[in-house]
């Protein structure tokens, strides 16, 4: 039988994706039906976004240790248990305990899903974590038209989650049949393509530090541009900016697989790209000028996922793509807290344009990291943790 289990990984991350923009674009009506202030809106976020940051805490080693297909479809069933909940439940306190628990298993199916890729496919894995992250973020695209085609038509936003447990149960299900599936045949290393000898923990780290920047850059722009079209140009286009914004990350994702040798040069020029872009934004005069401005914003956007991932491989020790993954999972979750609970405040207290406009101040601290990982410099032993350790 012909090796699948690419395309299950491949679903269950586009479902993570798929949650995650379906929850953005839910967030202004969840706000009304729970009387939420936009400070409010952001911590309701933020809930999800906590467990995002502990499942990998937790997690990240287990992974290493245990079989990844088995860890997947356990977290599958979880999810699918929690989003029927939450689709049956009615009030706040079912909602958010809800949420949170769905923030750990999409948490630790990203980052499981995506070291599982990389162990089953070790000659095609680059190219395919391109193609992974390319998952997500079209889901995150459908989520928003799906979405606003039910509520135009008087449905609850709940139906997100029923729609969530469909998705995680037909992944389960292909996971579960490709379970014992073979592995690809790895080529014999060379001193050139050998994995190193060390985990690099500050090339790790460095990246984490990329990540939580610009994920946190990316919730709070994702959460909140539907408020800024709303509040500022007083349009309902909020949720297609969403979209088109996620639409623009596939090709994205996609070219950096192809690409994926220059993923170094290509992360610098996004993490530059990214705060000039969202400063025009921020103070566009018109909400087309802002749907315009998310094209190039969107592929700035889109690179910085795969890159970050390939270059991470190469910092993992060969045999620890999960704990490492783990801790890019950490820091998305802990951007994502910080980032979307400080961009509602800010929102209510200096206005929304002027909040996301300083989101993107953050990214000298970005520039800075990936300039450091591109001299790879890591001679200082206490960055530096032994494969055996």
């Amino acid at each position: 039988m012909k090796d699948l289990l690419w395309l299950f990984l491949f679903i269950t991350v586009f479902v993570n994706g798929f949650e995650a923009g379906g929850y953005q674009a839910c967030l202004y009506e969840i706000g009304r039906t729970y009387d939420l202030s936009v400070t409010h809106m952001g911590l309701f976020a933020s809930a999800e976004l906590l467990a995002t940051m502990l499942a990998p805490i937790a997690l990240g080693s287990w992974a290493d240790r245990t079989d990844k297909k088995k860890s997947i479809l356990l977290l599958l069933v979880i999810q699918a248990v929690v989003s029927i909940s939450i689709f049956l439940g009615k009030n706040e306190t079912v909602f958010i305990a809800g949420i949170f628990f769905l923030g750990l298993t999409t948490s630790a199916l990203q980052f499981i899903s995506i070291a599982a890729l990389a162990d089953h496919y070790p000659l095609s894995g680059k190219k395919k974590i391109g193609y992974i992250t390319s998952m997500y973020a079209l889901g995150a695209l459908t989520a928003p038209l799906v979405i606003s085609f039910f509520l135009n038509r008087g449905v609850s936003w709940r139906i997100l989650f029923c729609m969530i447990a469909t998705g995680t149960v037909i992944a389960a299900a292909g996971v579960f049949a490709f379970r014992k599936s073979k592995p690809e045949q790895r080529e014999e290393e060379t001193e050139e393509n050998a994995d190193p000898a060390r985990f690099i923990l500050a090339g790790v780290l460095l990246l984490c530090v990329v990540m939580f920047i610009y994920v946190g850059f990316e919730n709070g722009f994702a959460f909140f541009v539907d408020t800024l079209f709303n509040d500022v140009f007083h349009s309902s286009l909020g949720k297609f900016a969403l979209s088109l914004f996620w639409a623009v990350m596939i090709p994205s994702r996609i070219l950096v697989g192809y690409f994926s040798k220059y993923a170094g040069k290509i992360l610098l020029l996004s993490v530059v790209t990214i705060p000039i872009v969202t400063l025009l934004l921020a103070f566009a005069p018109n909400g087309y000028l802002v749907m315009a401005l998310c094209i190039p914003l969107s592929l700035a956007c889109g690179a910085i996922y795969p890159c970050v991932l390939t270059t991470v491989l190469k910092f993992a020790g060969g045999n620890r793509t999960a704990t490492a993954t783990a801790m890019i999972t950490v820091s998305t979750g802990l951007g994502g807290v910080v980032f979307t609970a400080l961009t509602g405040i800010m929102a209510d207290r200096l206005g929304i344009r002027t909040a996301i406009c300083l989101l993107s101040a953050f990214f000298i601290l970005s520039v800075i990291s990936v300039i450091l990982v591109s001299r790879g410099r890591f001679s200082d032993q206490s960055f530096q943790r032994s494969k055996t350790e």
